[in-house]
């Protein structure tokens, strides 16, 4: 008798050769698209900050001295950070900058944002007037704001003394430390306000019209239509502005270089300020760069933080 051959175990089914080629050659596509963005993000970043942390574990200077070659000196220099009086102070400013500006400048434009979102005759020019300072160098704004700061001839004061008769001013805004760094936070916000202006306006211009027009067939007031239907729908762009807010408060160096330089009595130096002060007028680059590494993961870390918590919806 002769033994039935059992039937031979069937190929496995191959993946389709025009859908695997579509898909590499969509991935090189993709890849080709992100290479010069993963380019430019390992020069000016990446490289950067690998850099800085080499250099914070050395005494390197700014100029080099043949008499006393860079030395390889470990962690030493953040734990002396610590210790830096200036820094912490620099460190609770940077902090106390964002806990005041970002809500204040972010709640105001969104109230500018909403008031130049009205169908109303000359809207681009008061667009244009809000907007200005955004597009002004700081140095121009910060130069500007100090003569008005002024103590004997600026506007401010006169304008303060004239409104109250006489009974209050003159004050020396740059020169009190109780009022220096209230006077920068004020002139910060004036200045970027316009710039979250701007994403909040395009913001408004994307809500559906319809969901107004419901709102109102159901008797909703104004301020129901602010609350339920408008703060909701910018929930996405408020993240990004707060984000981006948070990023540039930490940032804080022009105004306080030209307007205070740090002063009077630290009471208003900021991170950034510290860490030129030590790399470029005192030649500390090691340390410096130890200042720069640390201030970078403390904003890291907050913006992450800040995102994880304001998840934007899909």
């Amino acid at each position: 008798m002769s033994i039935a051959k059992s039937p031979q175990a069937q190929p496995k089914a191959r993946p389709h050769t025009p859908i695997l080629s579509w898909k590499r050659r969509e991935q090189r596509v993709a890849w080709a698209f992100v290479a010069p963005a993963l380019l430019l993000l390992s020069i000016f970043l990446i490289a950067p900050f690998g850099l800085a942390f080499y250099l914070s574990l050395t005494d390197q200077r700014l100029v080099p001295n043949l008499n006393l070659p860079t030395r390889f000196v470990g962690f030493k220099h953040y734990l002396a950070m610590w210790q830096d009086a200036t820094f912490v102070r620099a460190l609770l400013n940077n902090f106390l900058f964002v806990l005041i500006v970002v809500p204040v400048q972010t709640s105001f434009a969104l109230f500018l944002a909403v008031l130049v979102n009205q169908k109303l005759k000359a809207i681009n020019f008061f667009r244009t007037i809000y907007f200005i300072p955004v597009v002004t160098m700081m140095a121009i704004v910060a130069v500007v704001w100090t003569f008005l700061y002024n103590p004997d001839q600026g506007i401010i004061n006169s304008f303060i003394q004239t409104i109250s008769f006489g009974q209050l001013g003159p004050y020396r805004w740059l020169e009190d430390p109780k009022l220096a760094f209230p006077a920068i936070m004020l002139m910060s916000i004036w200045q970027g306000v316009g710039f979250q202006m701007v994403i909040y306006l395009a913001g408004l211009q994307e809500i559906p019209g319809e969901l107004y027009e419901a709102a109102q067939l159901d008797g909703a007031n104004g301020w129901q239509q602010f609350r339920f239907v408008t703060l909701p729908q910018l929930r996405n762009t408020s993240v990004f502005v707060v984000i981006s807010t948070t990023i540039m408060a930490f940032k804080l160096f022009d105004q306080v270089e030209i307007m205070t330089k740090g002063g009077p009595n630290d009471a208003t130096v900021t991170a950034m300020l510290h860490i030129v002060n030590s790399g470029f007028r005192t030649q500390k680059v090691g340390y410096a760069s130890a200042l720069s590494v640390v201030f970078f993961v403390i904003v890291l870390l907050i913006s992450l933080g800040q995102r994880m918590v304001n998840r934007p919806e899909r």
